[in-house]
């Protein structure tokens, strides 16, 4: 038998500046911002936008965006994650967070990484958690890259959601003046819902 996560109270709305007090000006300290990356940060310098909707297509104005990935060899800033063969960048947490309130579109955006795949049969991915108001447990989802399509063929957790659904776990890529920018959309009900898993 399974257990599931406890249902936490609603939340919001003030999770978002509470958690990301340094996007909305507050004077306290926060442990993860929107920029992962740094100068001494190795690989391709990615840009990731997107927009959280509700189920009537509203852009959400208070939701809060978590993000955990690889670095670019695929290896995670974790302690368990011990694997020799792939070096830890010491200049990459691979963590962040970003708020949907400090923009005039209600967008979230985050400067990193391309990251690399964790297994030789998956594909580059990043683990992504959604907070929003009325939502009792935090939302779990993947954003995979529309410029790796062979691996995403073979990735297995992508395998397992219907060929139907699987483009909206898909980031698009687009080339900008200022770099390399994957448009990842959120949308919690509503025609072209995200996937989201159980954990």
């Amino acid at each position: 038998m399974t257990l599931k996560q406890t249902p936490s109270q609603t939340i919001g709305p003030y999770f978002a500046y509470g958690l990301t007090a340094q996007q909305y000006h507050y004077p306290l300290s926060q442990i993860a911002g929107s920029r992962l990356a740094t100068d001494q940060t190795a690989c391709e310098r990615i840009r990731i936008v997107g927009t959280v909707f509700d189920g009537a297509g509203d852009p959400v104005d208070d939701a809060l965006i978590e993000i955990w990935q690889a670095n670019a060899e695929g290896r995670f800033n974790h302690p368990r994650d011990q694997r020799a063969e792939r070096t830890l960048d010491p200049a990459f947490s691979g963590f962040g967070r970003c708020g949907t309130g400090t923009s005039a579109d209600h967008s979230f955006c985050f400067d990193t990484i391309k990251p690399g795949a964790v297994t030789d049969h998956g594909a580059p991915f990043i683990s992504v958690i959604v907070f929003a108001r009325g939502l009792l447990c935090h939302a779990y989802t993947r954003l995979y890259f529309s410029d790796e399509a062979r691996a995403n063929e073979i990735d297995p957790v992508l395998n397992q959601v219907p060929a139907s659904r699987r483009p909206t776990l898909i980031a698009e890529r687009n080339t900008t003046p200022s770099g390399t920018e994957y448009r990842f959309d959120i949308r919690i009900q509503g025609d072209r819902e995200t996937v989201f898993f159980d954990f």
